[in-house]
């Protein structure tokens, strides 16, 4: 079924298939951090990521969100639809923490009245830099009603992912996410896994994240797998 690669990226590379409209995901154990600027490796990282975002996508499709998530096919792989990638990146955040409280000189932790949504415009060379609803009308990259989309489905994608987190002793703190364009319409692509997301125990505030591998704080791999326990 998987043919030639398409496409290598810091975590994942894609493959077509002989569907045109399927293609196959493959997660790597390749670690990345600050655009590119810090490299190493997580070992079995790409295992847990690949399992732990079709586990999710599954729940978020039952509670109406549509995703480009077709099937698990191995440790490493999942079967996803042909999605024309919009070139942003949304970040929900909940809590205090990263560059957020760099920017606005927050305390890490500090909990917000209320949650935040940030775009980013996808640009490794610009170093994605973050742009509002303006700039990405004004270059052209969604729709006004795409933008509108992409909103809603994030708040309701955080409300999901929040709860479900809560239930397993993990405050969601902050989380990025991807969205394209299959058949017209507006779905979620990319992956939701520790690599993506800012995880912290609910008791402790310990990091459950990349952010373990960004900080050297040690026990990447046994975090990982911690995470990956606690949510299935």
């Amino acid at each position: 079924m998987k043919k030639e690669m398409v496409y290598e990226g810091k975590a994942k590379k894609v493959f077509k298939t002989e569907d045109d409209s399927k293609y196959i995901i493959q997660y790597k154990d390749d670690a990345t951090a600050f655009n590119g600027v810090k490299k190493g490796t997580i070992e079995g990282k790409g295992i847990i990521n690949n399992k732990m975002s079709a586990l999710l996508f599954k729940i978020l499709e039952e509670k109406g969100i549509p995703t480009h998530f077709i099937e698990l096919l191995n440790d490493r792989e999942m079967l996803v639809k042909e999605v024309t990638i919009l070139p942003l990146e949304v970040i929900v955040r909940n809590i205090a923490a990263g560059s957020l409280a760099k920017r606005l000189g927050l305390e890490e932790g500090a909990v917000m009245k209320k949650s935040v949504l940030e775009f980013c415009y996808k640009n490794d060379e610009l170093g994605d830099p973050m742009i509002n609803e303006y700039h990405i009308e004004a270059l052209d990259l969604a729709t006004k009603e795409q933008i509108e989309k992409i909103k809603r489905y994030s708040f309701k994608i955080n409300d999901i992912l929040g709860k479900y987190f809560k239930t397993r002793g993990i405050k969601l703190i902050d989380f990025k996410l991807e969205f394209g364009l299959h058949k017209g319409k507006v779905i979620l692509a990319d992956e939701i896994s520790p690599d993506t997301c800012r995880l912290w125990d609910i008791e402790t505030d310990k990091k459950l994240d990349k952010d373990r591998f960004r900080r050297d704080l040690g026990e990447v791999e046994e975090t990982y797998k911690e995470v990956f326990k606690r949510i299935q």
